[in-house]
């Protein structure tokens, strides 16, 4: 099998199926690379993509692969299902990761499948890794062949494929999202590692409170929780036991692991959760996900940013102090920092969570411009215009004008609208709050 993170192999389906055994010169394989699965029926998880009748396992069993993108978290199985791709397939097969390659050998790949195809009629397959860390040249070096045929391409990445992808080349792939392993698919793992003669082989036990945390804090990882019960093992082992207790696997883990990438998807879907939790009114919500972001290391400025957006755009005139306290709480970031400034963020997010809502200011704004953009540009009328200026009035400039000061109740009925909108409304009273 093919070492996960090599940078290129060209193989087919006999040069990969045995696993090397562990010489002084040549250490055993981490568990999770030893148990990883060679036939689909061992995979466990995706049954949305690999269960019966489903199309991804449709087009491993016959054999007939189109262009195709694995999006997913960390260690749900996206080179997993490469990897059995590698060991059923008749075409030629070629792997790459995006973090070690480049053009030429991209290139490489290109000549080789064309050699593939002019002398055996052979198809290839070409499995790109973290294909997210190709810059556009990269991406752009592989659009001729896999738009001609003469590559398939099968794309792994955990970042979010519209972000990162070239849009010529996202077009051209049939995207397949995989969703993190469920507790019950990674104990199904757990069992076999602990089991199987490719893993520890029945020479430890794991008692159910270690399984347990295991499971608690592998976040649908499998790649995690195989990692860390090797590492209890090996703590075990240390101590003279053959059982896997709790203990062990807390001192595996050592830190508590969140799943969140700052330039990825777990970025904008975390905020987008943030928000909407504010939205919706609930602080506890809010406040979770706001200290999901402080401990994953986001930048508090990027916080503060998005809750002064949301100030206006969800609270608005219901509560204008939610505006004051977003702008308050971004100047005590910059000049307190964290940790304390979690306290401020903590108090802007709990405020504006808890505050009656309103989105009349961004529907007026967003109104408007929509006019603005629609219409050709109108004039201001000539009583509205600046009359200061020398020789402004004998353009007409202010005639006509009335200075609300001098009418009753400080107001005067006049047209401040351009002549060919006078009529339209913009600004539309929620009824929540001071928004009346």
């Amino acid at each position: 099998m093919t070492p996960e993170g090599s940078s290129s192999s060209m193989n087919n389906q006999s040069s990969n199926t045995s696993v090397p055994s562990a010489t002084q010169d040549n250490p055993p394989e981490p568990l999770a690379a030893r148990m990883r699965p060679v036939s689909l029926d061992e995979v466990v998880g995706q049954a949305h993509l690999i269960g019966a009748g489903q199309v991804v396992r449709t087009l491993i069993e016959t054999d007939n692969l189109s262009s195709i993108l694995f999006w997913g978290p960390p260690g749900s199985g996206k080179t997993t299902l490469a990897k059995v791709i590698a060991q059923v397939t008749n075409s030629e097969f070629a792997t790459l990761n995006a973090s070690s390659a480049g053009v030429k050998d991209v290139r490489g790949v290109i000549d080789s499948a064309r050699a593939a195809r002019d002398s055996n009629a052979r198809r290839t397959i070409l499995f790109l890794d973290e294909i997210h860390r190709f810059n556009k040249s990269q991406q752009d070096a592989l659009l001729p062949a896999v738009e001609s045929g003469l590559l398939v391409l099968i794309g792994a990445t955990t970042e979010n494929p519209f972000f990162e992808i070239n849009s010529p080349l996202l077009s051209r792939l049939i995207m397949f999202r995989l969703e993190p392993l469920s507790n019950d698919d990674l104990s199904v793992l757990i069992t076999r590692a602990l089991t199987d003669e490719r893993g520890l082989a029945d020479e430890f036990s794991l008692t159910e409170t270690a399984q347990a945390h295991i499971l608690d804090k592998s976040d649908g990882d499998a790649r995690r929780a195989l990692n860390v019960l090797e590492l209890a093992s090996q703590l075990a082992t240390a101590d003279e036991r053959t059982s896997i207790e709790q203990g062990d696997i807390e001192s595996a883990l050592n830190v508590r692991f969140i799943a969140y990438d700052k330039a990825g998807d777990n970025h904008y879907d975390v905020i987008s959760a943030f928000i909407k939790s504010m939205r919706g009114s609930d602080p506890n919500a809010a406040v979770y996900w706001l200290a999901r972001m402080i401990t994953a290391g986001e930048d508090p400025r990027f916080i503060a940013r998005r809750m002064i957006v949301f100030a206006s755009e969800d609270i608005g005139l219901a509560n204008s102090q939610a505006l004051a306290t977003a702008v308050a709480a971004a100047q005590a970031v910059e000049h307190v920092g964290l940790p304390e400034a979690r306290i401020n963020l903590a108090h802007a997010a709990l405020f504006l969570a808890r505050c009656v809502k309103s989105n009349s200011v961004i529907g007026a704004i967003d109104s408007a411009m929509a006019d603005v953009e629609a219409a050709q540009a109108a004039q201001v009328p000539l009583h509205l215009r600046e009359a200061s200026y020398r020789g402004a009035k004998k353009l007409g400039h202010g005639k006509g004008y009335k200075y609300p000061h001098s009418y009753p109740g400080h107001v005067v009925d006049q047209t401040y609208l351009p002549d060919n909108m006078v009529g339209r409304t913009y600004y539309r009273p929620s009824g929540q709050g001071k928004d009346t």
